[in-house]
């Protein structure tokens, strides 16, 4: 789950981490009493989207006054941002961040996450900050420095040591740095994230260190240990199939594909979309239903996949080992009539009641084409979407 950069500096500062003065905007009517906290002369307008990039694409803002300010916000909310991270189609703007504007020296980059190669924590650090981390690490990756360090209470001062050394931070500025490192570390175990990241990381004119941006990630298992993140949430920046999906209890990523996948089991979806991206189609999503799913959540899968516009065909790939074939058959034929289903379908089912299944598919008078093996199954899907 991922919040908003206002809620992530809210916990990075509960935590002790240093960030600039801000408060968040609803409505333009909150505008002006919004205004009136900030301590600084400019006024940095930011607009609230779960996506990086927004600066390049003209969702910050520096004003010098509140006709400027609001002049810039009635633009902003309600605009579609379309950044790198957002796709073509953009993120409406329907929150903003007023803050207060900071006097810049230097610009770094900070990321601490879960490392699931090592089982670990990983840091991440780089002087080159405030622009795409993923750029430098392709140019010059000699100048990222990654520390890893493992589950303890306090980070020792030789990894802090290794963390700030691409900074050459001194005086309060290190000691800054320092505090910063052990309250993205706490807060990260503390709730449950996989990622904080700020960037850029500033040293200011005056030789203080802030976090002038900050972006979270939490591992969404997690989340029953923490109501008070949870109700962080923003369902206005997540796709509609994808909160239809969760209230279901399926694992279901909307891609930009043609094909539309329902698979049980993960590393099969996986096998799956690589296969009918080896056949020359792109999948449409990943959508897993799980081992144990009944008809009515298959049905609700088989719906969630038929309302992406841009599904020309289905593939059906089940295994069943705790999952019945003849169950998935009942709910593939339920959900296939009552959203009268007018794209190709091709079903491969293998495992328990795999031969009770066919013979219910057989049986629904639906255009099914079957399948002996998943080879069988892409190539099948690919051609008569073609």
């Amino acid at each position: 789950m991922n919040i908003h950069e206002h809620q992530a500096k809210e916990i990075l500062k509960k935590f002790g981490a240093p960030v600039p003065n801000g408060c968040p905007v609803y409505k333009l009517e909150e505008l002006e009493a919004a205004a009136k906290k900030i301590t600084t002369d400019k006024i940095v307008l930011k607009a609230q989207i779960h996506a990086g990039g927004r600066g390049k694409a003209g969702g910050v803002k520096v004003v010098n006054n509140f006709d400027e300010l609001k002049k810039e916000a009635t633009e902003l909310f309600g605009k579609t941002l379309v950044t790198h991270q957002t796709g073509p189609q953009g993120r409406e703007v329907k929150r903003l961040y007023l803050e207060d504007a900071s006097e810049i020296d230097k610009e770094f980059y900070l990321s601490c996450l879960v490392d699931r190669a090592s089982s670990q924590i990983a840091f991440i650090s780089s002087a080159e900050g405030g622009m795409d981390i993923e750029e430098v690490a392709h140019k010059t990756p000699d100048k990222i420095i990654t520390t890893r360090v493992g589950l303890v209470d306090k980070i020792s001062d030789e990894d802090l040591v290794s963390i700030l050394k691409p900074y050459n931070l001194e005086g309060q500025a290190l000691e800054d740095g320092k505090v910063i490192i052990q309250a993205i570390y706490k807060a990260l175990t503390n709730t449950d994230a996989n990622l904080i990241e700020v960037n850029p990381l500033i040293l200011t004119k005056d030789k203080r260190v802030i976090c002038l941006d900050a972006k979270i990630n939490f591992d969404g298992n997690a989340l029953f240990r923490h109501q008070d993140i949870l109700e962080l949430r923003d369902l206005n920046e997540e796709d509609p199939m994808e909160i239809e999906a969760s209230k279901h209890d399926l694992a279901y990523i909307k891609l930009d594909g043609e094909i539309g996948c329902m698979v049980n089991g993960a590393g099969l979806a996986m096998a799956t979309m690589d296969i009918i991206k080896l056949y020359g189609s792109e999948p449409a999503n990943f959508l897993d239903v799980g081992g144990g799913a009944s008809k009515e959540k298959v049905s609700a899968a088989f719906k969630i996949i038929l309302s992406d516009k841009n599904v020309k065909g289905i593939l059906v790939n089940i295994f069943g080992g705790i999952m019945r074939c003849d169950v998935i058959a009942e709910g593939v034929i339920a959900a296939a009539k009552e959203t009268e289903l007018k794209v190709p379908l091709v079903v491969r089912l293998a495992g328990t009641n795999f031969e009770k299944g066919k013979e219910i598919l057989n049986k629904s008078d639906l255009k099914i084409i079957p399948a002996d093996d998943l080879n069988d199954a892409a190539k099948k899907i690919v051609e008569a979407i073609k």
